[in-house]
């Protein structure tokens, strides 16, 4: 649904003659469904075995986070890029695509995962998903924005770990995450604060981002 919602706001953009990114407008809605998606991704595993979940449900579950979690982001990468940066066009699609790969890999790599892991490995792609989005609705500059949006890739594919949401220490990350979605959808409903929102929910996802690790390294 985000992603149909992402073609028609710019199908729509480009065909009226406007230039430079999409209005906030046009991606409010996308926004609350994909971070909507990121917060189901957080239950239906649990809710799944609790009820007895089948094969195929868990296929189907892939097959969900592979749109929601790699081939939005992406999409909000080209919209960003290819539309707006016509010098580096070619780099964002290519940007676009290690997003989207890093997320098939992310999630093919947690299906071989042990549930009872008390760590993901690599970056959580709905997490990730989120940190793509807020980069570019933060329209750096092309080679920058691109340049941090890879090393958000690698991070998902990665061996770093992050914990679960379990224990005290957990509390600060799913803190920072609830802030971080908060500002994000505060931004896109035109809540006073405008970029302030924006550069508020991109200092907390860093703070995940180098401290969820960090947490783990201090157990015993």
């Amino acid at each position: 649904m985000a992603v149909c919602q992402l073609v028609t706001a710019q199908l729509a953009h480009t065909a009226s003659g406007a230039l430079g990114p999409l209005p906030r407008e046009a991606v409010t809605m996308p926004i609350i469904l994909l971070l909507g998606a990121a917060a189901f991704d957080l239950f239906d595993g649990r809710v799944a075995r609790r009820l007895g979940g089948s094969a195929m449900g868990a296929e189907l579950d892939n097959l969900a986070d592979v749109i929601s979690f790699g081939f939005a982001p992406a999409f909000f990468v080209v919209t960003w890029g290819a539309f707006t940066h016509s010098a580096g066009s070619v780099l964002v699609l290519v940007v676009a695509a290690a997003v989207l790969l890093a997320v098939v890999v992310r999630l093919a790599r947690f299906s071989c995962q042990s549930p009872g892991d008390r760590h993901f490995t690599g970056l959580p792609s709905p997490f990730g998903a989120m940190t793509v989005i807020v980069i570019v609705l933060l329209h750096p500059p092309v080679y920058v924005g691109s340049l941090a949006i890879l090393v958000v890739a690698w991070l998902m594919v990665s061996s770093i770990r992050y914990p679960k949401p379990r224990g005290r220490s957990a509390y600060t990350v799913v803190a920072s995450l609830v802030g971080g979605a908060g500002c994000l959808v505060a931004w896109a409903m035109d809540a006073p604060g405008g970029l302030l929102l924006l550069y508020s929910s991109a200092l907390l996802m860093l703070l995940v981002l180098v401290l969820a690790p960090m947490s783990l390294r201090r157990r015993p």
